[in-house]
């Protein structure tokens, strides 16, 4: 226990430090690049790594198992051996870059095709100086954000191959590898390549950039989407669209107009052109899979772009990789499911940005007994999962409707779950409740009026009368039971008048839901009268 708690103590310490930042990343696994290729090359060896074996266990565990047809006959290559002239990255990483291979992995692709439209994003990602160049030997890096913190993540090249070609990420760029290397160094940084198949765009946006991620249903689509994806544009923010399956035959099924569902598409851009005399709103989507392309309106041939001016009609077009389209918005509406957008913290945004956000993260954990309440389907237990207090200080730099505000996003994530898949784990349902404690609510206008020397606490005669002008009329007894369990030494913080309100409201509103007559008595049995009074 001791040596925990120093551990977390010391954890702090260097978290205090910098350790963590994106300028002084994590070594995962304690493996040092820089002293690991000086090794290497002082032996005049390649690096072979010991933590992520050229090994089928690499692989993958189930449908990539050791004796799974898809891996037999897998050989690990380096791209030495596969290209004459390999290169790390040719003519600047684009997201030709990017074709998906025999692993599920879309999502994650299509986070990667995103991050090639900025530069400063990815070379975070992607750190500078890496080639096949003298001195070279075989060792690469890679940094990826992981709850918190940035992580450096060391690999050799040793690539999967079948049949001489590359089984998984692959460039449209015969000798060009960085795609695949990062690739294996996320496969890493989960356990294997197998962990990696299937996910939701977000998580890659997240771990590539430390942001917090939001997401829009689009058949319940705010009116004002088209402004919040062209300001998420502009800002820098990665975006991600999908198709929703309504069952498992549906995956990867290609639709009459050559979309895909179930399958993660990356937003690269959006426009307004001039179009028989009225305002056309376009939006720009990516396939990572670089082939298959919407042939609705305004795809790469359709008849539209003659009613286009030429020289917008060619500046559009000719930006276009392989397998990006323009469709209109309304139809993007239509025919998609779900946008995510993951908006950026201040220090990976550039230095002209004219606004930031302000960060904060809390770790915690549901404990059985103590802190994992359930879900509010639990009312009786909910209150005691863990909980954490904001204070909103600023309004937004520009309000809609010129009505103030101040934004918030609130993200949850849970640690390391893909690799626990080997062992049959997944990810559990998680989720949050936010509830509103500003200065107009009921809790917060009583907790201020209530505490009448206004020290930020309450002493037990304050906390009687906050409780009756709340509502709550209950005798000596339960007040002096309510005073020992939440206040200290017959003080109570807000925190703690907080969770006892919601407590009692939640009691209350439990009893009046059983009391239907409005008797105020209520008969229970002895199941339903333990069940209350064990989970209250």
């Amino acid at each position: 226990m001791f040596g925990g708690v120093s551990g977390r103590i010391q954890h702090e310490r260097d978290r205090a430090g910098g350790l963590g930042s994106a300028q002084q990343a994590v070594k995962f696994m304690n493996q040092d690049f820089q002293a690991l290729k000086e090794e290497c090359l002082q032996n005049r060896t390649l690096f072979q790594d010991p933590m992520f074996p050229a090994e089928p266990a690499s692989l993958g565990f189930k449908e990539l198992g050791p004796l799974s047809a898809k891996t037999r006959g897998v050989e690990w290559k380096r791209p030495t051996e596969l290209s004459a002239n390999p290169q790390f990255i040719v003519g600047g990483a684009t997201r030709t870059d990017i074709s998906q291979g025999a692993l599920g992995d879309c999502w994650l692709l299509a986070a990667i095709g995103s991050l090639t439209l900025n530069q400063r994003l990815l070379h975070r990602v992607v750190p500078h100086g890496q080639n096949f160049n003298h001195p070279y030997a075989g060792i690469f890096h890679f940094q990826f954000w992981q709850f918190g913190e940035w992580v450096d993540v060391v690999i050799d090249d040793r690539l999967p191959v079948k049949d001489g070609e590359l089984l998984f990420v692959h460039s449209a760029e015969g000798s060009e590898f960085w795609s695949a290397l990062l690739e294996k160094a996320y496969a890493k940084l989960c356990g294997s390549y197998e962990a990696l198949s299937g996910g939701s765009t977000t998580e890659g946006f997240e771990d590539f950039t430390g942001g917090v991620a939001e997401m829009y249903e689009l058949k319940k689509a705010p009116r004002d989407l088209y402004r919040i994806i062209s300001k998420a544009l502009e800002r820098g923010s990665l975006l991600g669209c999908s198709i929703d399956i309504t069952s498992s035959c549906d995956m990867e099924a290609i639709t009459f107009k050559k979309l895909v569902k179930g399958h993660a598409y990356s937003v690269t851009g959006l426009r307004q052109v001039e179009f028989r005399g009225r305002q056309e709103r376009l939006i720009r989507i990516r396939n990572p899979w670089g082939q298959v392309e919407w042939t609705g309106a305004w795809s790469d041939s359709s008849s539209e772009w003659n009613y286009v001016d030429s020289a917008e009609k060619d500046e559009m077009l000719c930006k276009m990789e392989d397998g990006e389209f323009w469709m209109p918005f309304q139809e993007f509406l239509r025919q998609f499911s779900r946008l995510e957008i993951c908006n950026l913290t201040p220090d990976a945004l550039s230095q002209d940005a004219t606004s930031f956000w302000t960060t904060m993260t809390h770790e915690g954990s549901w404990r059985r007994g103590s802190t994992a309440g359930g879900c509010r389907n639990h009312p009786n237990t909910f209150w005691i999962n863990p909980q954490y207090k904001m204070t909103l200080l600023e309004e937004d730099d520009d309000p809609e409707d010129d009505e103030a505000a101040c934004s918030v996003l609130v993200a949850l994530m849970q640690k390391d779950r893909r690799r626990y898949r080997q062992h049959g784990q997944d990810m559990h349902t998680i989720g949050f409740a936010i509830y509103e404690v500003s200065a107009g609510s009921n809790i917060y206008g009583i907790f201020r009026e209530f505490d009448l020397d206004k020290s930020g606490c309450m002493n037990s005669y304050e906390m009687r009368l906050a409780f009756e002008n709340g509502g709550f009329k209950l005798n000596n007894k339960l007040y002096q039971m309510l005073i020992a369990r939440y206040a200290d030494n017959e003080i109570i913080d807000f925190d703690n008048f907080t969770c006892c309100v919601v407590k009692l409201e939640t009691m209350f509103k439990t009893f009046q839901g059983l009391d239907r007559d409005g008797t105020g008595t209520v008969e229970l049995n002895f199941s339903e009268w333990l069940f209350l009074t064990m989970c209250g």
